[in-house]
């Protein structure tokens, strides 16, 4: 403790206490003017601060003068501002199947009917092998037919001619009345089992389709097969009868005191019967050439082709890949007919009209206006933005507008910003000033 008080009573804390002295020594008063604290403001501390309040002032003015000040539009003209589109379609496969070959890319350029994929051929070109060959069977049987008649004709000629003939040829064309009526029977068997297992695949595929496991064109394949085949039953049925009808006319002959008259009955019936045939082998060669125009379709259908001039925006499949019907295989864009979407406040859209003349500015060249036109006017007006956040601002509603730009090629794509002008009165565009 005395220590501490010698010290307090030294010569280094008397001129310690000299240079800083306390509050009650500054209290008493010396004769020593008080110093200055050392926490008051320095002289160069208001100069920091109006600077600092000349660069905020400053920057504000930059905000207000490039984002919220209104932009020196003439009277007659409407701005407004947007992004550029343009009319796109996903380019798809008609039928199910392998992808051979895709020969654009993103970027290419394709004309309309250019061939853009090929799906593979090898099943639609068995169908087909298989339907001209029917078709040709069928017209072979047709011709066969109408050959038979032309011989029948001539029997029925020969028949009225000869009496002691008849009788022989009586037994003959029993024989081959019940010749034909066993072949008659034996075709009737075989369409009645091809129709069941035509009903079975038709109703098999209808129960896949409701499931989503086949397309809609394999569905539709088994009901036209089903009825198809169905006719031919139908046909075959006749064909029975008509047999059926050639031996009683046969038989009747071999009693029938006139000879003469049952030789001519028996050669009737067997026009009937080679008519009967006709009508089945062309039933038969329509069905065949119906399945041939399908495959001929389906191989049409392979084909897939652009539908009007564009560039390819994506790309969505590649070959090797199994599509189904209807699966898009590239977007395509036509780049030659962009527009701008803007909105127009609903206070002024009474001013706008289709085919009034506009420009547009991209922001890659706002020097460069593009001359443009209003394509287009919503029916309706909405609410904007969008996104919005505060109360006052969903009560604003806009119109929008679509600007189709005239010779744009290469230079406006989809997705980029732009601003517009609408000239809604007059035909010459004012002297254009600054512009955002």
């Amino acid at each position: 403790m005395s220590t501490l008080n010698q010290s307090r009573n030294g010569p280094a804390f008397v001129q310690l206490r000299e240079a800083h002295p306390g509050p009650a020594h500054a209290r008493a008063g010396g004769s020593e003017p008080a110093r200055e604290s050392p926490h008051r403001i320095g002289p160069r501390r208001p100069l920091v601060v109006v600077a600092v309040a000349v660069v905020m002032s400053l920057v504000v003015f930059a905000v207000w003068r490039l984002f919220l000040a209104p932009s020196a539009v003439p009277p007659d003209v409407i701005a407004v501002s947007g992004r550029i589109e343009g009319d796109d379609s996903a380019v798809a496969t008609k039928t199910s199947g392998r992808i051979r070959e895709i020969t654009v890319r993103e970027g290419d350029r394709v004309e309309a009917g250019q061939v853009i994929a090929v799906l593979d051929d090898e099943q639609v070109r068995a169908r087909e092998d298989q339907a001209t060959a029917a078709v040709r069977q069928a017209e072979a049987r047709a011709r066969l037919a109408q050959h038979q008649i032309a011989v029948l004709d001539e029997q029925l000629r020969q028949s009225r001619l000869g009496v002691d003939q008849a009788r022989g040829d009586a037994e003959g064309r029993v024989n081959e009345a019940e010749g034909r009526l066993a072949a008659a029977e034996a075709q009737l068997a075989q369409a009645q089992a091809a129709h069941a297992q035509a009903k079975w695949d038709r109703e098999a595929m209808a129960r896949l389709f409701q499931k989503g496991l086949v397309a809609e064109q394999e569905a539709l394949r088994a009901r036209n097969n089903e009825e198809a085949q169905a006719a031919i039953v139908a046909a075959q049925r006749r064909q029975v009868d008509a047999a059926r009808g050639a031996l009683t006319a046969a038989k009747a002959n071999l009693v029938n005191p006139a000879i003469r008259s049952s030789q001519v009955v028996a050669v009737q019936g067997q026009i009937l019967q080679a008519q009967a045939d006709i009508a089945a082998a062309q039933a038969e060669a329509e069905r065949a050439r119906a399945q041939l125009e399908e495959a001929r379709a389906n191989r049409r259908d392979l084909r897939v082709v652009a539908p009007f001039n564009g560039t390819v925006a994506t790309r969505t499949a590649e070959p090797g890949e199994v599509v189904m019907a209807g699966t898009a295989v590239i977007t395509l864009v036509n780049l030659a007919e962009v527009y701008l979407r803007a909105f127009v406040p609903e206070g002024q859209i009474g001013r706008v009209s289709v085919g009034q003349p506009a420009r547009v500015y991209l922001d890659s060249a706002p020097a460069k206006p593009i001359d443009a036109y209003v394509l287009r006017v919503d029916p309706q007006a909405s609410f904007t933005p969008e996104n919005t956040y505060f109360r006052e601002d969903r009560v604003k509603q806009v119109v929008g507008v679509k600007l189709r730009l005239k010779g744009a090629l290469g230079f406006a794509k989809p997705g980029m910003p732009a601003d517009g002008e609408i000239l809604v009165d007059g035909n010459d565009w004012p002297t254009r000033q600054a512009h955002r």
